[in-house]
């Protein structure tokens, strides 16, 4: 794909993408995500960088990197929330297409590569997600997850509160998140179904069969103690959206996804510990096993999983 290289210096002069990053408290996961974004294949672009208040080293790391790139273009103030950054790094953009980057994700070097290509292939889709690799805080993979590939099954499922274009590792056209008023604020979510709702009314949505990023799952990030604040949010998200598109609707996305109590987070932590028995990767089963049995030590099945990873060798499926 023939690219160019953009002006960071001429905020006038045009680039394909501008990626957004808003960062908080992200010092420790944070060169991984620049380094994966800076050594695309695709090389017009812009990465809009805005701190939202950061108390670690997140602002020092960033000015660091300044010197490396002149495509990095970073602001920072007081923290406002996640939905108002983004909203304001969408008025810095200046691409054509505007590519989320979270602070803690890694990209696949071809990622804006193949979600341009697909954008300018298909002008009738306003955004393009793809699949993903979850991975851990040490980086250790957890499981892979593929999503649906069609406009209709993503707003089908959409219109029943399920997710199934992944926010993180979106591409948009960069018009069209305007024309919907870009995110929603005043909530305690990114509104990442209301604005996949909003924008399946002005185009269509789409998937990547291709795996474009690792997704690290951080069980001490926000959303794992507003679950039950996400839900109501995402119930009132779809009722809009039924009466928007004049359509009889049931929500269906009920249940957290991620741990509210102690309890679910230990059947978190144990879900990941068993795929990595199953997959005969008994070192990261064994340090999962041991983070639930410190989660909660009274419960068996931690231990049964410390017991079969340390002294069993998992067995294969008959046929």
């Amino acid at each position: 794909m023939e690219t160019r290289d953009p002006d960071p210096r001429n905020p006038d002069f045009p680039v394909a993408v501008s990626v957004t990053m808003p960062t908080y408290n992200a010092g420790r996961f944070l060169v991984p995500a620049l380094e994966s974004i800076l050594v695309q294949t695709f090389t017009d672009f812009e990465l809009l960088i805005l701190d939202d208040g950061s108390t670690d080293k997140t602002p020092q790391i960033i000015r660091s990197w300044l010197k490396r790139d002149a495509r990095i273009r970073f602001w920072s103030r007081e923290n406002r929330g996640a939905p108002v950054t983004r909203n304001e790094l969408l008025r810095k953009a200046r691409g054509e297409f505007l590519a989320i980057m979270d602070n803690d994700d890694v990209a696949a070097p071809d990622r804006l590569e193949k979600q341009v290509r697909f954008l300018q292939q298909h002008p009738e889709v306003v955004c393009v997600g793809g699949a993903y690799q979850e991975i851990d805080e040490q980086g250790r993979h957890l499981f892979h997850c593929v999503e649906p590939l069609t406009d209709e099954e993503i707003q089908q499922a959409a219109l029943r509160g399920d997710i199934r274009l992944h926010h993180a590792c979106s591409m948009m056209r960069r018009e069209a998140l305007l024309a919907v008023g870009g995110y929603l604020e005043g909530g305690h979510s990114d509104g990442v179904l209301d604005l996949w709702l909003r924008l399946g009314e002005v185009g269509k949505l789409a998937n990547l069969p291709d795996t474009l990023f690792d997704y690290r799952i951080r069980l001490d990030s926000y959303s794992c103690s507003h679950q039950s604040k996400f839900i109501e949010e995402k119930r009132e998200a779809c009722q809009k959206a039924w009466q928007r598109r004049g359509v009889t609707g049931h929500f269906e996305a009920t249940q957290p996804w991620r741990p509210v109590d102690r309890s679910s987070l230990q059947q978190f932590i144990l879900k990941y510990g068993w795929w990595m028995f199953q997959q005969g990767r008994r070192g990261g089963a064994i340090a999962y096993s041991l983070r639930a049995i410190k989660t909660i030590p009274w419960r068996v099945e931690a231990w049964k999983l410390l017991a079969c990873a340390s002294l069993k060798r998992r067995t294969k499926a008959t046929p």
